[in-house]
This record gives C-alpha cells, structure tokens and sequence, in this order.
C-alpha cells in the first residue's frame, strides 16, 4: 500500500457486547483504523446488535460499559453505521432502541456492500 492510499475497511460485529473481548477489541481496531485516515464501516449483526442498545448496565457483571463511545464515532469520522434489519427483528429492537444512528439493511444489501470493501474484519 502506498503511501496516501485509502482502503476501504469493514468490520463486522457479530457479539453480544459482554462476556468476551471481541465488541470492545474491534471498537479499539476502528479507531485506530480511522486515525490513520482509512474509510470505516461498522456492520452490526446477530447479537452484535446489542452493542448498540441504549441503557446498558454492566455493574452486576462488574464490566466496564464502553457503549457510548459508539457515540463518538462520529468525532472520528466514523459515519458508516450498518445495522442487519434480520438481526434487529429477531431481537425485537427497533432503530429508537439504538445509541445512534445507523442504516438498517437486509442481510443480501449487507453482503453486497462487503463485495465492495478492500478489507473485511469479522470480529
């Protein structure tokens, strides 16, 4: 990769926020990623919806609860926020049950925009 170039990066959340390090260490990789200037996408599926869900309360699982950095995603300019519309009805959320905002999409639009990435981190 040459110097300047811009990749186009995704990473897919697939984890519920708690009970493993995957949510908080692909938060930590975004950032990172967006520092160096690369275009960031964020995919929430499967219980990587629940990363997203206002109202999180980690003390009885003694947790620190990092949920609203995702609010400040967009002073990173993070702004591509993806959410599987499948995976939300099956959670019974709804996008007011959300931190931010995203766009909501089937899961066949999801797979066709993750054709159109250089990169693509599963996490």
């Amino acid at each position: 990769m040459s110097e300047g170039t811009i990749k186009k990066f995704m990473f897919v959340n697939r984890k519920a926020p708690y009970g493993t390090v995957y949510a908080l260490e692909s938060l930590e990789v975004v950032l990172i990623t967006a520092a160096f200037d690369q275009d960031v996408s964020l995919v929430f599926m499967d219980d990587g919806v629940f990363q997203l869900k206002k109202g999180q309360q980690t003390k009885g699982i003694e947790n620190k609860n990092f949920s609203p950095t995702y609010r400040a995603l967009d002073g990173y300019d993070i702004e591509k926020l993806y959410v599987e519309e499948e995976a939300m009805a099956a959670r019974g959320l709804t996008e007011d049950d959300l931190l931010v905002d995203v766009t909501v999409m089937p899961r066949a639009d999801l797979g066709k925009l993750m054709d159109e990435m250089d990169v693509v981190l599963s996490f």
